[in-house]
């Protein structure tokens, strides 16, 4: 009788699924979110140096619209592109729209090498946008997918025509209330139905009334594990070397940045850059208000094309 095969441990600084079972399931509850966003019209795999990305390609709606600059959509820490259910429809009716499921991150990407390093994390994306075929892009991330992209605004900018910053990591350091803030909004998704509007609004967060959001996000917890440090903010010195157009979207109650503070500093230090707060919302507004969102960005990117 052969010695049943075992797997070799997974290394510490490689994120990975706990098991095949727990990653079925998240996978589903990742589906059921895809589902209520645009249809993806492909997805596909390409190969960089830290492993396989993942991307979900989108619209636009008139064929003519192929030729337009493509949007590439960056996710948040311990989520996916499924997080972008609610854009994809708006977005993708005028543009062509990637989505990249960041190696790391629980999604279809496969991780094998570190990336969190500044440098590698520009490679990454530099080599994923290259086998995409994509030369020029309007780039947007949410929450630590917005240091990925103010990390690429800094150290590869050549196929950048903007960047969108969406409650972004990498202006300040991630404070102890953040970090609260997560903890107890994950607390909050089993708490009993009749609670959850309440708590959804004290909290600003959405993903305690949105069915599917709840299953999402409580799989992923039990089925992935990260394996990299918080990324530290960009220095002044560092965000003053960025010249790609800049859009910048802060939640009135987030909890990641100082609003007023980022609105002030940011046009400073990167002259031209187009700052403002959405009220009524923290650090989601892309999920709080999509269709509010969708036209701002799409307004600003079509102001970036025609300038």
């Amino acid at each position: 009788m052969s010695a049943p095969t075992t797997r070799p441990s997974p290394r510490r600084d490689i994120g990975h699924y706990v098991n095949d079972s727990l990653r079925d399931r998240y996978f589903a509850a990742c589906d059921a979110l895809y589902a209520k966003g645009a249809p993806a019209r492909f997805e596909t795999d390409v190969e960089t140096s830290f492993g396989t990305t993942h991307v979900y390609r989108y619209g636009p709606t008139d064929p003519a619209d192929e030729s337009r600059t493509a949007i590439v959509l960056i996710h948040g820490a311990g989520g996916c592109s499924a997080q972008w259910y609610p854009n994809t429809p708006g977005l993708s009716a005028e543009r062509p729209v990637y989505a990249l499921d960041t190696p790391g991150d629980p999604g279809r990407s496969v991780h094998r090498e570190p990336m969190w390093q500044p440098e590698r994390a520009a490679q990454w994306l530099d080599e994923a946008l290259d086998a995409l075929g994509l030369d020029r892009v309007h780039l947007v991330g949410s929450s630590y997918g917005g240091w990925l992209v103010l990390n690429q605004a800094h150290h590869r900018p050549g196929r950048l025509a903007s960047v969108t910053l969406l409650d972004p990591g990498g202006l300040e350091k991630v404070g102890l209330r953040f970090f609260a803030w997560i903890f107890v909004s994950l607390f909050a998704t089993f708490a009993p139905a009749a609670l959850r509007p309440r708590l959804a609004s004290w909290l600003e967060q959405p993903v305690i009334v949105v069915p599917e959001l709840r299953a999402w996000v409580k799989a992923s917890v039990r089925a992935f594990r990260i394996r990299r440090p918080s990324p530290l903010p960009l220095t002044e010195d560092e965000l003053r070397t960025i010249t790609a157009p800049l859009h910048l979207v802060l939640g009135k109650r987030s909890l990641l940045v100082h609003p007023k503070r980022q609105l002030e500093r940011v046009p400073r230090l990167i002259p031209g850059a187009r700052a403002e707060i959405i009220a009524d919302t923290g650090h989601v507004p892309a999920i709080d208000h999509p269709d509010l969102l969708n036209a701002r960005m799409l307004s600003f990117m079509k102001d970036v094309d025609i300038a």
